[in-house]
């Protein structure tokens, strides 16, 4: 039988990346899937991909009303939620002596006040037992100069894993976090470098981690799957590091 046979699954940022190849290893294990995104056109394409049960819905994350909508929408054609994948997110360097309000608030509202509103709005509809799975990042484990704001957001999900833990008991909701390491994503390529800056970071990234390479998208995604499966029925709470080792040195 598949690992996620039913269920009823909703991927924001499923268009790219590691949301994407979570969307593409649900719907082969058995889910029903929705996921958002912020392009139409990257959507479709993404729709295409996937294949199988998969809707799409335009959403930008740190619009609170579009999150509310990808709730009522995914509901509307599934009747509740079992799991909720909260991907999607950006991710930005500037040293603190530099930092705008701008920059600081772009972070936070896509990193966090948007998740954030978006579980509160899926609530009602999370069927007992379901899970909440945050993307967080090592970084809020390394202290990385440029990361201060980037790596704050993610410490504040990983921290609201444990509050919806004990706050969501009642009826038996997981909530846990992975925290990706250097992944070989579209995200590395969103964050105003040039290409000779970003090979520079890879390559230095590479070398640190002792396994000795980035990281997958599909990797990642079979530690969500995992996470999502009733194998880890007794897991919650926790942040898993999927990092080649990265911040365990």
């Amino acid at each position: 039988m598949s690992r996620l046979e039913n269920k009823v699954a909703l991927i924001t940022g499923g268009n790219s990346g590691i949301g994407l190849a979570t969307a593409k290893l649900f719907v082969a294990q058995g889910a029903k899937v929705v996921i958002t995104g912020r392009r139409q056109e990257a959507l479709d394409t993404a729709v295409k991909e996937i294949g199988g049960d998969v809707i799409a819905v335009l959403a930008d994350v740190k619009d609170i009303g579009a999150g509310t909508r990808a709730i009522e929408q995914t509901v509307e054609q599934f009747g509740h939620i079992d799991i909720l994948f909260l991907n999607a997110g950006i991710a930005g360097f500037m040293p603190i002596a530099e930092m705008t309000e701008e920059f600081f608030d772009e972070q936070f509202d896509t990193n966090v006040k948007g998740p954030f509103f978006m579980i509160k709005s899926a609530l009602p509809y999370l069927s007992e037992g379901a899970v909440i799975i945050g993307n967080t990042s090592i970084v809020s484990q390394k202290g990385f100069p440029g990361s201060g704001v980037y790596s704050a957001t993610k410490a504040a999900m990983r921290s609201l894993s444990r509050v919806l833990t004990n706050e969501l008991q009642a009826k038996k909701i997981r909530a846990v976090s992975v925290a990706p390491g250097p992944i070989d994503t579209p995200i590395y390529g969103k964050m105003g470098m040039s290409e000779a800056e970003l090979q520079g970071m890879s390559q230095g990234f590479a070398q640190q981690v002792p396994l000795g390479r980035f990281g997958t998208s599909e990797e990642l995604a079979q530690t969500v799957l995992f996470l999502a499966s009733d194998e880890a029925s007794f897991i919650t709470g926790v942040e898993l590091e999927v990092d080649g080792g990265l911040s365990q040195v």
